[in-house]
């Protein structure tokens, strides 16, 4: 393991890890510290000694953390943020489905356990939020375009990323008025065109 820091001000180290069994003992020492950590991850195509993607966020997902924003780094390797995961964060499909299998496996871990029951406990589990292949348009953004011929032509012309960038905040709404508020905005921004460009 080696450590240093990001260029922009960031308190949270940046890590470098051969392997997941050393972001895991990492992880053992320091999941219940606030403040995240960096880690290099090996692109897919590289061959230097880094632990990939898929090992550290499983890691992490076994102590109770998440990945969060990604920068470049160089040709090898992109730098990927990892942080305890927040108490009311939503979840994800991908990251219940992955949740089950390590379970299944015996790899997960007492925070990691916590952090899921919390979410099944208050309904954040059985809300988590489908990935882009599989996200539908909600069915109130689809009568509010059908009521709006140019939002809805707006709509049409964005690329698939854009879409689901403007219908995630729906998805992840836990309340009818929260979402209402979240349509709203979707619609103004679609109304306005200032939503995502393709």
């Amino acid at each position: 393991m080696r450590r240093g820091r990001t260029t922009d001000g960031d308190a949270a180290p940046m890590m470098r890890f051969t392997d997941a069994a050393a972001w895991e003992a990492w992880l053992a020492e320091h999941h219940a510290e606030d403040g995240g950590a960096w880690l290099l991850i090996r692109r897919k195509n590289s061959s230097v000694p880094l632990i990939d993607i898929d090992q550290a966020a499983e890691v992490a997902m076994c102590w109770g953390w998440i990945d969060g924003h990604r920068r470049a780094h160089d040709t090898d390797s992109f730098l990927q943020r990892y942080s305890r995961r927040r108490r009311n964060s939503p979840w994800s499909r991908v990251n219940v489905d992955r949740a089950e299998a390590l379970i299944a496996a015996g790899r997960m871990r007492e925070p990691g356990l916590a952090a899921i029951d919390a979410a099944r406990a208050d309904g954040r589990w059985d809300a988590a939020y489908a990935p882009q292949r599989e996200a539908p348009v909600p069915d109130d953004l689809v009568a509010a375009l059908a009521a709006d011929p140019a939002a809805s032509a707006r709509f049409e012309a964005l690329d698939r990323t854009a879409r689901y960038l403007l219908v995630l905040p729906l998805l992840k709404a836990r309340t009818p008025a929260t979402r209402q508020r979240r349509l709203a905005t979707t619609m103004k921004h679609l109304t306005d065109h200032t939503g995502s460009e393709t």
